[in-house]
């Protein structure tokens, strides 16, 4: 999170006026295990509290799978409390989670059918998928890449998506999510994917930004930002 949606703002910088200044919360976890994402999303509400002291004017929620790993639709629980902390400290601001970016981008593009690659361990991939499934998309097929140090998923090649996902079957999709992890970096493959497959390619950081500036009222244009930042959505 820290490295992509900076990177998209700072894009979408050179070509409208806003400026943006970036403020993070820091909820631990070292081992994307399902004990360290619950006791990581339990730190949330602390973190919205530490940034409602600089008045931001959105707040990101960013681990996914921390949110999709708490139950279907958690992430509008989140959502709604955590806004709620921010009302309590007199700085009340929007709160978007990656987890309900993702689906309402995928919603956003008309995409009902989907591809998705996650740098999960299969059980929490699956979850992921369930997830996605219960909100009314399809996930036709996925790939878990079973990478379970956060910080060696931080480390992962964005240049190795592309093989990954001509190894998968994207004929009967709509568009494919490159990556379900904000944490996973994307960004340089997502043009050279959308041209491989000749579908829309999203990911959990492009659907995270797209979902903080429709929350700020901003024009949702921004370059190497794929469909979704296309400025159409």
């Amino acid at each position: 999170m820290e490295t992509e949606i900076p990177a998209l703002l700072r894009a979408r910088e050179g070509v409208f006026p806003e400026r943006f200044t970036f403020h993070s919360s820091r909820m631990r976890m070292k081992k994307v295990t399902k004990e360290e994402l619950v006791a990581m999303d339990g730190d949330s509400d602390r973190c919205a509290l530490e940034l409602s002291d600089a008045k931001v004017d959105v707040m990101g929620y960013a681990c996914l799978v921390a949110i999709m790993s708490m139950g279907h639709g958690y992430h509008r629980t989140s959502q709604e409390r955590l806004h709620k902390v921010t009302e309590s400290n007199d700085a009340p601001a929007p709160v978007v989670t990656s987890a309900g970016a993702l689906v309402d981008g995928i919603k956003a593009i008309g995409a009902k059918k989907v591809a998705v690659v996650a740098p999960y361990m299969i059980p929490l991939t699956e979850l992921v998928v369930d997830y996605i499934r219960n909100e009314g998309i399809e996930v036709v097929t996925w790939r878990a890449l079973e990478i379970p140090d956060n910080l060696a998923v931080a480390a992962h090649d964005p240049m190795n998506l592309p093989g990954i996902v001509s190894d998968m079957d994207t004929s009967g999709v709509d568009a494919v999510v490159l990556s379900a992890c904000v944490q996973m970096p994307s960004l340089p493959a997502v043009s050279k994917v959308e041209a491989q497959v000749g579908k829309p390619v999203l990911t959990a950081a492009i659907a995270t930004t797209w979902a903080m500036l429709k929350a700020l009222n901003l024009d949702t244009r921004v370059p190497g930002g794929g469909t979704l930042l296309s400025g159409n959505y």
